[in-house]
């Protein structure tokens, strides 16, 4: 029922974000192809991705981290902040686009706001799966580009028990459960087959678990969980 609110909605219009004009036209083949899937606008940089969002109505920014002028953070801040919203209407969600060398980067920007990132060579379905789940509400944080950047920095976040436990008491222990089993990159199918439940339980868990801790998305509970200790680099799906 869900697929069809969409499609009546009309298509998500998609605003790409990168200095490199192959790239957004390499994209744009891509997207434009997509009955449900409309590029409706493109910049070479931060600034000019604001000038643009200012006046073009966006669902979905793909953005690229580095760029002159604004780079992807900035701007990602920016928009997350509501400077690419139109009056009276929320901005639109951003998926940063980054390679793996450019992994400090890409967590800073989904510190910012970003709602997932992507590797710039994911494959055609992996672009549209994204920008969909992005759309609907949903954060992309594939499983392992994921699990591979927070290991990578998470030794340098803050590691402190007392924090995690007093932001965690309000959580019950299913919830803690699902919490450590997204921060480690797993779906939602994954997670309910994990703990033997449907995946519109994880989605209420998950729905519980973000209104409790004031976090906005799927990635920032992950950048949470980390940040907590709750998850500590190293681990392993099965370490709890």
């Amino acid at each position: 029922m869900e697929m069809d609110d969409e499609m009546d909605a009309g298509p998500i219009r998609v605003v790409l974000v990168d200095d490199q004009e192959l790239v957004r036209a390499g994209f744009t083949m891509v997207l434009d192809a997509q009955p449900d899937i409309e590029v409706v606008g493109e910049a070479g940089d931060g600034q000019q991705a604001l000038d643009l969002l200012r006046t073009t109505a966006a669902d979905v920014v793909l953005m690229d981290v580095r760029m002159p002028r604004m780079d992807g953070i900035e701007a990602t801040r920016r928009v997350v902040s509501g400077e690419g919203g139109g009056p009276g209407g929320d901005g639109p969600k951003v998926i940063i686009l980054t390679t793996f060398d450019l992994d400090e980067y890409a967590f800073a920007a989904i510190k910012a706001g970003a709602g997932g990132f992507l590797l710039k060579d994911a494959g055609p379905a992996q672009l549209i799966e994204a920008i969909k789940a992005v759309h609907s509400g949903d954060a992309v944080v594939a499983p392992s580009t994921t699990k591979r950047l927070l290991d990578r920095f998470a030794l340098h976040l803050p590691d402190t028990e007392e924090k995690a436990s007093g932001a965690l008491e309000s959580l019950t222990e299913r919830e803690g459960e699902v919490l450590r089993l997204v921060a480690r990159g797993m779906s939602n199918a994954e997670i309910a087959g994990r703990l033997f439940v449907s995946e519109a339980t994880v989605k209420t868990h998950m729905g519980r678990i973000l209104m409790k801790l004031g976090l906005r998305d799927r990635v920032q509970a992950v950048v949470f969980a980390y940040e907590t200790g709750l998850v500590k680099s190293g681990q392993g799906g099965d370490a709890w």
